[in-house]
């Protein structure tokens, strides 16, 4: 799915891809700063979330902390709708009179808001920075373009594999322990119980099928001297997409039900009692708390091709970032440190339900609330990033992906036809984007 929509639940608040916006701002020439003011007022763009009370109160108590330090400093946050938040950002970089000073996004953005001119380079400070020697490689990766830093991670995401512990019990059934006995073992409880989806699985859940690419060493683009060419259509990839593509049938997930369904589709479904199993986020715990499986469920990570191995999730999350055009560069900077910090991580895992970035908070984490260890495993075990393009998020934005998922399990194209299109396509982006 194009994750601009968000599972209804306060620990459900992670943007993991889509927020993209789908042109490019022109680069200008008066976009940098004229100067680096000690003193004013701060502005900050944070994205609204579903039950934003606790973000709000997280994000307050950063903010003081800041202001004791800086006590010539005014900080005032708006908190913007996802909806709207592409326009609006591509706006601020056209217009650095009106543009804040920092800035919430997803980590799918970071490689187009370089090449927009929007964001400023801290690696220095980055580096500098005590705290950030203990972010985790993959988050970081997020916030780096070109060997540069262009933001601190705030949160991170990855999915697992929920599942029905009645009705394993049921039918005297184990958790799957490999991709192939995951497939097999979905179609062996949707003969069983027929009004269940074994796996509910989408062809618009692009971070749902990536790590069944990924498993077996398929890759969505290959990366050279900083130019990604697609690599959807290699023999690997083609494997992984026909391990998700089988799932789509009456023997499981029936293609005219679940073509359509996106992400939270599938958690929905896994929520209410109608599948047996769903690949869902650590974000998606409150949702499914708050459904009819309630105590009925249990998650693990989801397998790879052999036993004990945990297929790569994809890592998603937001970021907050200084704008290249503020006049506080100093300051702002500061901001994002607090905002971003380890203090102000563990506090919003408390009252929002993120992962956060650092790995010893993470940790702690994982022992204060025992739901987030497959997750914390998942992201152990190695979590894999879209490519670091400006052009992903043209690929994103035209659903690429989801068409070639849809093609296949309609039957109008076979994988390979599908997947040398969608190489095509994403060629074509890539190169868009220089």
């Amino acid at each position: 799915m194009k994750l601009s929509a968000r599972i209804a639940a306060p620990a459900a608040a992670l943007v993991l891809a889509g927020l993209t916006a789908t042109g490019c701002a022109p680069q200008t020439s008066d976009t940098g700063a004229k100067g680096d003011e000690k003193t004013g007022t701060l502005r900050v763009w944070l994205f609204q979330e579903v039950g934003n009370k606790p973000k709000e109160q997280v994000v307050d108590a950063a903010v003081a902390d800041f202001k004791k330090a800086h006590k010539d400093a005014k900080v005032e946050i708006e908190y913007i709708p996802v909806d709207t938040r592409a326009q609006r950002i591509k706006a601020a970089f056209n217009d650095p009179g009106s543009a804040p000073d920092l800035i919430e996004y997803g980590n799918t953005d970071t490689a187009g808001y370089v090449k927009d001119g929007g964001l400023a380079d801290v690696s220095a400070e980055f580096a500098a920075w005590d705290e950030a020697k203990d972010t985790d490689p993959t988050a970081k990766q997020s916030v780096t373009v070109g060997g540069k830093v262009y933001g601190a991670p705030l949160f991170v995401g990855v999915r697992a594999l929920y599942y029905r512990t009645d009705v394993f019990e049921d039918l005297g059934i184990e958790a799957p322990k490999t991709q192939a006995e995951l497939i097999s073992t979905a179609k062996k409880i949707h003969k069983k119980k027929p009004d269940l989806y074994g796996l509910a699985v989408g062809g618009a859940y692009t971070y749902g099928a990536m790590p069944f690419i990924w498993a077996g060493g398929g890759e969505l683009a290959d990366e050279s001297g900083g130019t990604y060419k697609a690599a959807i259509n290699s023999d690997k990839a083609r494997k992984g997409i026909e391990a998700y593509t089988s799932l789509f049938g009456d023997d499981n997930c029936p293609a005219a039900k679940c073509a359509a369904m996106g992400g939270n589709a599938t958690v929905t479904a896994f929520a209410s009692g109608k599948a047996a199993m769903a690949i869902g986020g650590d974000f998606s715990h409150a949702a499914v708390e708050a459904g009819s499986v309630k105590g009925k469920y249990a998650v693990v990570p989801l397998p790879g091709l052999t036993e004990g191995s945990v297929a790569p999730a994809f890592a998603g999350g937001n970021n907050i970032g200084v704008l290249k055009s503020s006049s506080h560069r100093t300051l702002a900077v500061d901001l994002m440190k607090s905002l971003t910090g380890k203090q102000t991580q563990a506090k919003m895992f408390d009252a929002m339900g993120f992962l956060p970035t650092y790995t010893d908070v993470r940790a702690e984490a994982a022992k204060k609330e025992p739901f987030v260890e497959p997750f914390v495993r998942t992201l152990g075990a190695g979590a894999k990033f879209v490519p670091a393009s400006p052009g992903w998020g043209q690929i994103d934005s035209s659903l690429v992906l989801p068409t070639m998922f849809q093609e296949i399990v309609s039957g109008r194209k076979d994988v390979a036809k599908a997947s040398d299109d969608a190489a095509k396509k994403m060629d074509a982006a890539f190169a868009d984007a220089g």
